[in-house]
C-alpha cells in the first residue's frame, strides 16, 4: 500500500464532506467546541491550519536567522527553508523555474510593484491601461496613481448585471495605445471566475501584457500560469491558509530581467560603492532587505497542507456548497444575491430586503456567525448594482452545509426582528 496515496485519499473530497478540515483549525475547532462559531469570511482572510501554525513556530523555536548572507548553518538552514518555500509556490502555480517568484507582503505589494517597476516606464501621456470593473481597490488605486503621474488614460472592461465582464468589448478595447491589461482572476465581491486563457489570447494577439491579480483565486481553482501564458500572476498568503505579510509574485524571466529593481537595500545587490551599485539577479534584486522569512515558510507549510487535501478535490466540494448555498438562501424572502454567474467561486455576496447590510452582520455576529459586510474595497461594483454594500458569505476548506443552513436560519430571525 502506498502511504502517501492513502493520506491523500483519507484527506480528499469525502474527508472535506465530512467536514474532516475543522479539526485542522484550532481557532476554528476550539471556538466550535465553546460556541459554535461559523466562519463565513475566509474571502477576507482564512483562518490557519495547526500544520501552518507549527511550522512558523518551530522556525521561531529552533530554526530561525537571518537569510543568505551567513556562513553559519543555522543560517544556512533558514536559508533553505525560505528558497525551499519559493520552490513550493513555483510549483503549485505551475512556474517553470523557481527564479520567477518573487516574495512580496502580498497582492497589493505586488501590483504596486508591477505598476512601478514593469509599467512606470512602458508609459507615457495618452498610453493606455485597461483593468476591468470587477476590481478589487489593490488592483485600481496603483493604476490610477500611475495615470495621474504619467499622463496616462485609465479604461475598464465593463460588468453585465449577472456580474460577468463584457468580453465581447475587449477586443475594441485593446488599443495599439494599451500598455498592459490588469484582470482579477477572480471577483472577491462576486465570486466570479474570469475565463483568463481567453482574455489572455486576446490581450496577447494585441501585443499587450497581462498582470492577473490572483489573491481570490488560488484558495479555491489550480493555476497553472504556463498554461494560461499571463506575463504576471499575483496573490497573497494570507487567503491561502498562510500567514499575514507574505504573498507571491509571478512573472516570466524576460519580464523580470528587463525591469528595475523597485525598493533599494541589503540582499538586492551584488556591489556598492559610493559612485553607483550593481544589483543581484533576480529574484533577488526585487527583495530588499529582510524579507518575512517566517511567513515564506508558513505559506509553504499552507501549500503542502492544500496539496495534500488536492485542489480538485477543494474546487469540487465547493462547488457542492455553492450549490447548496444557492438553494438554501434563495429560500430566504427578500434576499437578493449580487454576482449570479455561471462560473462562481464559493462566494454569497447579497442584499435583504428593508435591512442594511451592517445590520445584517451585527445581527449575525449575536449567533456567533461571521460574515463581511461593507463594498469589499470594490466600489465600482457596488456603484455598477446601484447599492451601498452588500453581506458577503465566503466559504473555506472548513465550511459545511450546517453553516449555510445556520446562516440561513439567522436571516429568517433578522427577518423576523425587523419584520420585513
Amino acid at each position: 500500500m502506498d502511504p502517501v496515496k492513502t493520506a491523500t485519499e483519507k484527506r480528499g473530497l469525502e474527508f472535506l464532506r465530512q467536514g474532516g478540515a475543522l479539526a485542522d483549525f484550532p481557532l476554528l475547532r476550539d471556538a466550535r467546541a465553546k460556541e459554535k462559531l461559523v466562519f463565513l469570511d475566509s474571502a477576507a482572510s482564512a483562518q490557519k491550519p495547526q500544520v501552518v501554525i507549527d511550522a512558523v513556530d518551530r522556525l521561531y523555536s529552533s530554526e530561525y536567522a537571518n537569510i543568505h548572507r551567513g556562513v553559519y548553518r543555522l543560517s544556512q538552514v533558514a536559508t533553505e527553508l525560505y528558497e525551499g518555500a519559493r520552490g513550493k509556490v513555483q510549483n503549485f502555480l505551475g512556474a517553470a523555474k523557481s527564479e520567477e517568484i518573487v516574495f512580496v507582503r502580498g497582492a497589493t505589494e505586488g501590483l504596486n510593484l508591477l505598476a512601478h517597476s514593469f509599467v512606470r516606464p512602458r508609459v507615457k501621456a495618452g498610453d493606455e491601461i485597461l483593468i476591468t470593473q470587477m476590481e478589487h481597490h489593490s488592483n485600481i488605486v496603483p493604476w490610477q496613481l500611475l495615470c495621474q503621474e504619467t499622463g496616462a488614460v485609465l479604461k475598464f472592461v465593463p460588468l453585465t448585471a449577472d456580474g460577468e465582464l463584457e468580453l465581447d468589448k475587449l477586443p475594441e478595447l485593446l488599443t495599439d495605445r494599451t500598455r498592459v491589461l490588469a484582470v482579477s482572476h477572480v471577483s472577491n465581491a462576486l465570486g466570479t471566475i474570469n475565463p483568463l486563457a481567453e482574455i489572455v489570447r486576446l490581450a496577447h494577439e494585441k501585443n499587450v501584457p497581462v498582470i492577473v491579480d490572483g489573491a481570490q483565486a488560488v484558495p479555491h481553482l489550480a493555476v497553472d500560469v504556463q498554461a494560461l501564458d499571463c506575463d504576471f500572476y499575483v496573490f497573497s498568503g494570507h487567503k491561502l491558509y498562510g500567514p499575514t505579510g507574505v504573498g507571491a509574485v509571478y512573472g516570466k524571466m524576460e519580464h523580470w530581467r528587463a525591469m528595475p529593481p523597485w525598493q533599494g537595500g541589503g540582499d538586492m545587490i551584488l556591489s556598492v560603492t559610493m559612485e553607483k551599485s550593481t544589483y543581484a539577479e533576480p529574484p533577488a534584486c526585487f527583495e530588499a532587505g529582510t524579507p518575512n522569512i517566517a511567513g515564506a515558510v508558513g505559506l509553504g507549510a499552507a501549500i503542502d497542507y492544500v496539496n495534500e487535501i488536492g485542489l480538485d478535490n477543494l474546487t469540487a466540494y465547493e462547488n457542492e456548497l455553492l450549490a447548496q448555498g444557492n438553494e438554501i438562501l434563495g429560500q430566504v424572502p427578500g434576499l437578493r444575491i449580487i454576482g449570479t454567474s455561471a462560473h462562481k467561486a464559493a462566494v454569497f455576496s447579497f442584499v435583504l430586503d428593508g435591512v442594511h447590510p451592517h445590520d445584517v452582520g451585527t445581527f449575525l455576529d449575536s449567533d456567533n456567525i461571521a460574515v463581511r459586510t461593507g463594498h469589499h474595497c470594490a466600489q465600482p461594483i457596488m456603484d455598477y448594482f446601484d447599492i451601498p454594500a452588500t453581506t458577503r458569505a465566503s466559504l473555506g476548506i472548513y465550511n459545511t452545509t450546517a453553516d449555510l443552513e445556520a446562516l440561513a436560519a439567522g436571516l429568517l430571525k433578522i427577518r423576523k426582528f425587523f419584520r420585513v
